[in-house]
Order: structure tokens, then C-alpha cells, then sequence
């Protein structure tokens, strides 16, 4: 229970649980480990953000225990603030390393900017949480403004005028879509959530509205630019809905086809267009091309058609039991949803070893049918709306507990991340070597492996709990276990990858990655594979 202090008492309030101390403490071990490899100014801002945002955390935590919040936030767990603030900022790290080792000077520079977007968009968080404290907490306002002054003077000193607008430039995006989007959804993320979500999308705006005013003949290929298109489109597309159906009924036949006829004009009228100034390249042509190019792509598009249609397959018969069932309180059990876990690896897995290219544009297309579909459920747009809203019912766990239901998107995320954020031109000599060559499983692993068999194993034959979580010593040990046998098994199969004796790396990054996995209650289809992609390609 949070006690309130009087004026001019020291800072008290809900002691630390020893899950968010162990959850902190993993998080620590990640940013300590990337600082002993890249060892620069650059990490050392990183440690001084972490530091910062541990302490901030306990005031975000407290205000969520108080109801004291500016937004309604998901009140299943904790903040989750400095889990989240860390992936952009050590992601952006790795990634200068690595470009930096490839010679590729351009990226090595992004890289750097990424890391800089992410202190800054961190930091906000952290003032906000300052902000609207009450007392104003003494002690953590003078450790935040401690780590601001090093962060801000080390980038001053490092970034060049354009890099700092663009830094201030997804600043200003981030601090208006927090303003909307946590207004249009309440109780959808955490704070945490919110700032890895809406920092990523704020980003890849401000890239688009970048290249597209910079565009020049040979921009690049589509598959370049299709995710940056997809991505803001869609958030785009949820706020015009949203605009309209504040004023109109979005159930009825006339909004219904409202609905359709706009998404044929945003689609064919701008994102089309869009795309064909980007590359100079019919859009729709390309993509037939690129989808048939090779014998391969056909059997993998027929493939992953048989299997799209088999977790079709699975919904329907599970929601004709529930309604054959007495109870009407049904809800899937933990193996059947894992059922989707293994479909996901049966793609994506295939797609990486013989076609990573057709995979990126498959899971680009495959996350935009996803959210239009949401938009369906969540509109109640006809004929699918209330079909839909039935469905996937069946399947919501105590994570879904805004109006949208993202955690079948959440997985796709943390699938494709890795694929979408290796940086190609830093990977074409040959760079991926070592731990490196897993880098495009890490979602595979993190979440197709380790989350699904510490899940099930833990549930059914667990005993030994974790201090202060659900989670199972039982589970994650099995998780590590099955981690380690996949990549022999990835081994085998795929003849690129050369681990070369980094076996120790690979082990304590499967094992660190697996224990953020018992301690988290952040949504972990999207924060292990970001992490366990991280040390992978440290």
C-alpha cells in the first residue's frame, strides 16, 4: 500500500517488489554487457539512462498504485519504464558498432541517431513521470537532471545540426502521439509499452517524411520503403476512423461502406502514390514481380497459405467448442494458444533460411492485413465486425485489457523485428558472423521457443516459483534447454551460419533473455526478441 509523505520528509512509498528488482537487475546485466563491448561515450550514456530510469520507475509504479496517472494506463503490471527505455538506445549502439566494423560510415551515423532518439524520447517519459508527482520527489529529480546533463552534453558534442533536428524532430511526433493515442486507448499499454511502441512508430514517420522530401531517381527498391508506408498508413488510417466515427455510429451499413470506400481512397489515392514517388517504380507491378520472381517463392507463398489457413482452422473449431460447452465463460487454455507460437515457427523459419527478402514483405503485408483487421473488430465495421469480435474472444488473456486486442500483432511484431532491423548494407560483407549469424532468429528463439515452452512446460509440470511471478524455475530451465537444441538444430539445417566459438555468448544471452522472461509482466512477444536480439549482435 503507497503512504503519502508529509512536506520535507524523505522519499517513501510501496517498497520495490523482488520481481521488479530482479526484472531491474536483468536489464542491468543487457546494459553493462553491450557497455563492456562497445565501451565509448555513447555507452556510458546508456548506463547513465538506465540508472535514471530505474529510479524513475518506482514513481511511475507508485503513480498507477495511486490512480494518479494522466492517462489509464494497463494495471496488470508495472510501469515497465526501464525495460523499454533501454532497447532503442542499446539497439542503436550495436548498430553503430556493427556498421562501424563494416565500414559503412552512413549507417554507422544512423546508428548513433537511433541511440540519441531513444535517450530523448526516454527521458521525456521520465520528466513526465517527474512532472506529476506529488510531493515533487527531491532525491530522483537530482539523479534524472545528473544523467540529462551527461546525455545532453555528450550529444551536443557528437551530433551534427541535421542529426539534432531529426532527434527533435521524433521528439515532437512522439509527445503528440502520446497526447492521442493514449487519449483513444485507454488501458491498451503500460508506460513502458507505450514509450517502445510509440517511440517506433514516431521514428519511422519522421524516416518517411525524411525520404520523401529528399527523394531522388533510384531511390531504392520498394522492399526499402514498403514497411515505412505500411506502418504510418495504418496509424494514419486508425486516426481518420477515429476522427469520423466520433461522430457518426460506426456500426451501421452506411459507415460500414464509409469505411471500405475510404480505405480503397487512402490506399489506392495515397499510399500507392506514395510509394511510387519513394521508388519511381510501379508499386503493384513490383510486387507481382518480386512474389513470383523464383520457384522458391511460389512453394513458400503456397506454403504459408496452408498454414494461414490451418490457424484458421484452429480459431473456428475452438470457438465451436466453446459454444458447444456448458460454460460460457470458455476460454482457450495456454497450449492451445502456443498452438499459434509453433505456426509462427513453421513460417517464419523456412522464409529465413531460403528467402529473407519474400519473408520481410510477407510479414510487412501480413502486419497490415492485421491491423485493418482490427480496425474491423474494433469499428464493428460489417459483415466481419461482430464475427470477429466473437473469434477473438476466445482467446484474450488478462494483458487485453483495453479495447484493442494486440497481442496476436505483438507476436508478429517480435517475430519480424529482427528481420525488419538488421541493417543489410552492414551484412553484406559478411559481417553477421560469430553470435551475429543468429541475429535473424532471435525472434524464433525468443519468443517461437523459449516463451512457448516455458509456458507450457511451466504450467503443466512447474512447482518451483520464481520469487514474487507465476513463472516457474521448471519453465524457464526447459526454455533455455529447448533454445540451445534449436540452434543446433539451425546449425544443421541452415549452412550460412558460422557461429565460431561463440558459444559462451550465445548461452548466457539465450539464459539472460529467458530470465527477463520469468520477471517481466511487459508484453514479452515484443521485449524478449528486441533484447535477445541486442546481445546477439553485440
Amino acid at each position: 500500500m503507497t503512504r503519502h509523505r508529509a512536506p520535507g520528509a524523505p522519499e517513501t512509498g510501496a517498497p520495490l517488489s523482488g520481481s521488479v528488482l530482479a526484472e531491474a537487475a536483468v536489464v542491468f546485466a543487457v546494459v553493462l554487457s553491450i557497455h563492456a563491448v562497445v565501451m565509448d561515450r555513447y555507452s556510458w550514456c546508456a548506463v547513465a539512462l538506465a540508472v535514471q530510469a530505474f529510479y524513475v520507475q518506482y514513481k511511475w509504479d507508485r503513480l498507477l498504485q495511486q490512480g494518479s496517472a494522466v492517462f489509464q494506463f494497463r494495471m496488470s503490471a508495472n510501469s515497465g519504464l526501464l525495460p523499454a527505455s533501454m532497447v532503442m538506445p542499446l539497439l542503436g549502439l550495436v548498430m553503430k558498432e556493427r556498421c562501424e566494423a563494416a565500414g559503412n560510415p552512413y549507417f554507422e551515423r544512423f546508428g548513433i541517431v537511433v541511440a540519441a532518439t531513444g535517450m530523448a524520447v526516454s527521458f521525456f517519459s521520465s520528466v513526465l513521470a517527474l512532472g506529476i508527482t506529488r510531493p515533487l520527489p527531491t532525491n530522483t529529480c537530482v539523479i534524472s537532471g545528473l544523467a540529462g546533463c551527461v546525455i545532453t552534453y555528450i550529444m551536443k558534442h557528437s551530433l551534427k545540426v541535421g542529426e539534432v533536428i531529426e532527434v527533435l524532430e521524433v521528439l515532437l511526433i512522439f509527445v503528440y502521439l502520446n497526447m492521442i493515442l493514449l487519449y483513444l486507448l485507454p488501458r491498451c499499454f503500460t508506460p513502458g509499452e507505450a514509450l517502445l511502441v510509440l517511440s517506433g512508430i514516431s521514428f519511422l514517420l519522421n524516416q518517411l517524411i525524411k525520404r520523401s522530401l529528399t527523394v531522388v531517381e533510384s531511390q531504392g527498391e520498394p522492399v526499402d520503403y514498403f514497411l515505412l508506408v505500411v506502418v504510418v498508413g495504418m496509424v494514419l488510417m486508425g486516426l481518420i476512423f477515429s476522427s469520423f466515427f466520433a461522430f457518426m455510429d460506426p456500426g451501421t451499413w452506411a459507415s460500414s461502406i464509409f469505411f471500405h470506400l475510404m480505405t480503397c481512397v487512402l490506399v489506392l489515392g495515397v499510399a500507392l502514390p506514395w510509394l511510387y514517388r519513394l521508388t519511381r517504380r510501379n508499386p503493384l507491378l513490383w510486387l507481382l514481380q518480386f512474389l513470383f520472381q523464383t520457384n522458391i517463392r511460389i512453394y513458400l507463398l503456397a506454403y504459408w497459405s496452408l498454414l494461414a489457413t490451418f490457424a484458421c482452422l484452429v480459431v473456428l473449431y475452438q470457438n465451436a467448442k466453446r459454444s458447444s460447452s456448458e460454460s460460457k465463460k470458455h476460454q482457450a487454455p495456454t497450449i492451445t494458444r502456443k498452438y499459434f507460437h509453433f505456426i509462427v515457427v513453421a513460417t517464419y523459419i523456412p522464409g529465413i533460411i531460403f528467402d529473407q527478402y519474400l519473408l520481410y514483405m510477407a510479414a510487412t503485408v501480413c502486419l497490415a492485413v492485421f491491423i485493418f483487421l482490427e480496425y474491423v473488430r474494433y469499428f464493428r465495421i460489417k459483415p466481419l465486425g461482430h464475427t470477429l469480435r466473437s473469434l477473438l474472444s476466445l482467446f484474450l488473456d488478462e494483458r487485453d485489457s483495453g479495447p484493442l486486442i494486440l497481442t496476436h500483432i505483438y507476436l508478429l511484431l517480435g517475430m519480424s523485428l529482427p528481420i525488419w532491423l538488421i541493417p543489410r548494407p552492414c551484412t553484406e560483407m559478411g559481417s553477421l558472423g560469430g553470435a551475429r549469424a543468429l541475429v535473424p532468429y532471435a525472434g524464433v528463439l525468443a519468443v517461437g521457443v523459449g516463451d512457448t515452452v516455458a509456458s507450457i512446460f511451466g504450467s503443466t509440470m512447474g512447482e518451483i516459483r520464481w520469487p514474487g511471478t507465476k513463472k516457474t524455475f521448471e519453465g524457464t530451465m526447459t526454455s533455455i534447454f529447448a533454445q540451445i537444441i534449436s540452434v543446433a538444430l539451425i546449425l544443421i539445417f541452415d549452412n550460412e551460419v558460422d557461429i565460431n566459438q561463440s558459444y559462451a555468448w550465445i548461452l548466457g544471452s539465450i539464459s539472460t533473455v529467458s530470465l527477463l522472461e520469468a520477471y517481466t509482466t511487459q508484453i514479452d512477444n515484443l521485449l524478449l526478441p528486441l533484447y535477445l536480439l541486442i546481445l546477439l549482435m553485440a
